[in-house]
């Protein structure tokens, strides 16, 4: 049978190989112009001698200029199917099928490549597709036969694996195998792996897909539908008391309607006017900052409120005047705020943040809290404690 392994093909086989190529080489000199009848002659007889890489080059560099070429493209899948590379050469012969759905010997060869691999199926569906483009294909109807004797095959054996009792099923496997040959090979196989190259469209250089005749456009007849009868339907009676509902319910609605709004208007406003005095208290805390970094003493010092929490035991005065000397005894001093996290409640607020010191002395990262106050229309210090 066809579906035989191809690594070790029958000398038959071999006999129809032979004279499938001869007829790619025909085709190639009839149909094809000069120039590409030269190319396709070239690559056949490179494959016919067996130098299957020389001839796959070839092609290659042909079809680079010529992509649409059907009988380059059908020659480059059978020299992919010498070179055992099946998958790549029922890409080929698949695209071939879809550009070129009126050539059968594209879905031949797609039945023979599916049958070497025991894909029965697809390949009695290639075959059937390559009958209906050519009903006078004679291989394909063998093909088709052979495909049918082995499916059949298939079947009998699993009969026979159900129930080895069954003397039908093993008259008719015998009859089945008898009439084809064995499942591994044939003694007479009529399709080698690849079939002959397929007759162009008529065309006389180029194979192109046969587009179909557009249906003629018949214009529908008219219909004339009788315009439908409306019955007047009757005046809705006046109900004072529904009406007087309705409007109580329209009422009652537009009142929720602008309470919600005025809910979501007030909470905006609170919204923003705390985004704000946040805002400020960020604002007092950087400038602070500012005029430590700047060695502004008078500035620093006025960012403490009046009523700060000093040190146990600590004037005001003795405060400040260490504070001044802490400042301007260093020569550069950088004071940087990471990370705040500002809370306001009423006219106080907390800022906890990281702060980043540097002089030409000391350097030092920590956590700093401030508790601020609000005096005035300004934000101080009324608290200051670092480590928390």
């Amino acid at each position: 049978m066809f579906f035989a392994s191809r690594r070790t093909p029958h000398s038959g086989l071999r006999h129809a190989l032979s004279r499938a190529l001869v007829s790619i080489g025909f085709v190639a000199g009839v149909y094809a112009s000069p120039a590409m009848a030269d190319e396709l002659a070239d690559v056949s007889q490179l494959l016919r001698a067996g130098q299957h890489a020389q001839a796959l080059t070839k092609a290659d560099a042909f079809l680079s200029k010529n992509p649409r070429d059907a009988q380059m493209r059908f020659l480059k899948g059978v020299i992919l199917t010498e070179q055992n590379k099946s998958a790549e050469a029922i890409t080929i012969f698949t695209k071939l099928t879809e550009d070129y759905p009126t050539l059968p010997e594209p879905y031949n060869n797609l039945a023979v490549l599916y049958a070497s691999s025991g894909q029965y199926d697809k390949a009695r569906t290639a075959l059937d597709m390559a009958i209906r483009t050519n009903p006078t294909y004679a291989t394909a109807y063998e093909n088709l036969g052979d495909v049918h004797a082995k499916l059949a095959s298939q079947a009998y054996d699993k009969a026979l694996q159900l129930d080895n009792s069954n003397t039908a099923a093993k008259s008719k496997l015998t009859m089945v195998r008898t009439l084809v040959g064995n499942t591994t090979g044939g003694t007479n196989p009529k399709v080698a792996v690849v079939a002959a190259a397929p007759t162009p469209a008529p065309a006389p250089t180029r194979v192109e897909p046969v587009k179909p005749e557009p249906a003629p456009v018949v214009a529908p007849k008219p219909v004339v539908k009788e315009t439908p009868k409306v019955e007047a339907k009757p005046e809705p009676k006046h109900d004072p008391k529904a009406e007087q509902l309705a409007e109580q319910k329209a009422a009652q609605k537009a009142a929720q309607k602008a309470e919600a709004d005025a809910k979501r208007e007030a909470k905006a406003k609170a919204n923003a006017a705390a985004d704000a005095e946040r805002e400020q208290v960020m604002s007092a805390v950087n400038a602070w900052a500012k005029a430590w970094s700047a060695r502004d003493v008078k500035a620093y010092l006025n960012a403490y409120a009046s009523d700060f929490a000093l040190p146990p035991g600590q004037s005001r005065k003795d405060w400040a005047d260490e504070r001044r000397a802490r400042i301007e005894d260093k020569g550069r001093i950088s004071v940087k705020i990471e990370t705040p996290q500002v809370t306001v409640t009423g006219n106080t607020a907390t800022v906890k943040f990281r702060q980043i010191y540097d002089s030409d002395r000391t350097k030092a990262n920590s956590r700093k809290t401030l508790v601020m106050t609000k005096q005035g229309n300004k934000w101080h210090i009324k608290q200051e404690r670092s480590g928390s």
